[in-house]
């Protein structure tokens, strides 16, 4: 029920009206409402009013191999309700691969918020599928005071596994303190699922499908724990090998390899 009084829907019609009183647990401590989405409910590039690019082929500190597109519908692609984000072997300036990494900054960010993705994951030894957050300060602050949270991650070479993590000055993974949890996720590169945060001033759970596995308190110290009390944006992409994804090498018979995403919904 909560899902459509979200939505500003008062009426519907039902064969089966016991449902309705059913309340969705999401939306049963506080009744949010839905400020952002896209329903990929249209065809060609990605809306241009909702997401941008990050162009070019510079690594992104991980050492990744492909090369980021700009508006290139053989990268990503709305089609048949469905966003896909396609990384392919395909010689590009100085990469052996392109891919696209999709960003809402300057567009749409928020403080707070429950924050869905309903994907599903491309396969492979080498792939580097994300569903993230970065602060808007950093140009600013700088990676990684800024703080990042990372909705979701992927890597191809440990299969069946989803991982989600938070980066700040004082946790980060140069370090070897970043907070994160890794937990296995089934048919993750056949069926969709829900992967979300759930970020309030004292804590951000981390959900899968409906359910947390990882909730990170705010520990009430400094900037350099908790920089999260400011806007962030968000990112989809597909990365190639890399420091991570690339640890055990790639296989290239798995391209093109493509994340698949339903929605993105954000809450207030």
């Amino acid at each position: 029920m909560d899902y459509f009084l979200v939505r500003n829907i008062d009426y519907l019609t039902t064969d089966e009206p016991e449902k309705a009183l059913v309340r969705d647990a999401r939306f049963a401590k506080e009744k949010r409402r839905l400020v952002w989405s896209d329903e990929f409910n249209y065809s060609g590039l990605p809306d241009a009013s909702k997401w941008g690019y990050e162009v070019g082929g510079k690594g992104w500190g991980n050492n990744e191999l492909e090369y980021y597109t700009n508006a290139d519908t053989s990268n990503a692609l709305v089609k048949n309700g469905v966003l896909s984000i396609t990384a392919r072997k395909n010689k590009f300036e100085n990469r052996d691969y392109t891919s696209a990494r999709l960003l809402t900054k300057g567009k749409a960010e928020w403080t707070y918020g429950r924050f869905e993705v309903r994907a599903k994951l491309p396969k492979g030894r080498g792939t580097w599928p994300a569903i993230w957050m970065l602060g808007s300060n950093i140009q600013t602050a700088g990676w990684p005071k800024c703080g990042e949270i990372d909705i979701m991650e992927h890597v191809g070479y440990d299969p069946d596994t989803l991982v989600g993590t938070i980066h700040t000055q004082a946790y980060n993974h140069v370090k070897g303190t970043q907070k994160s949890k890794k937990i296995f996720i089934k048919n993750p590169y056949t069926e969709f699922h829900v992967y979300a945060v759930d970020w309030t001033p004292e804590k951000i759970d981390f959900l899968l499908d409906g359910n947390v596995y990882l909730s990170i308190p705010n520990e009430h110290k400094t900037v350099n724990e908790w920089p999260f009390d400011k806007p962030e944006y968000l990112l989809l992409n597909v990365a190639v090998g890399g420091n991570w994804g690339g640890a055990k090498g790639i296989d290239e018979s798995v391209f093109p390899a493509k994340m698949e995403v339903d929605y993105v919904r954000v809450f207030q």
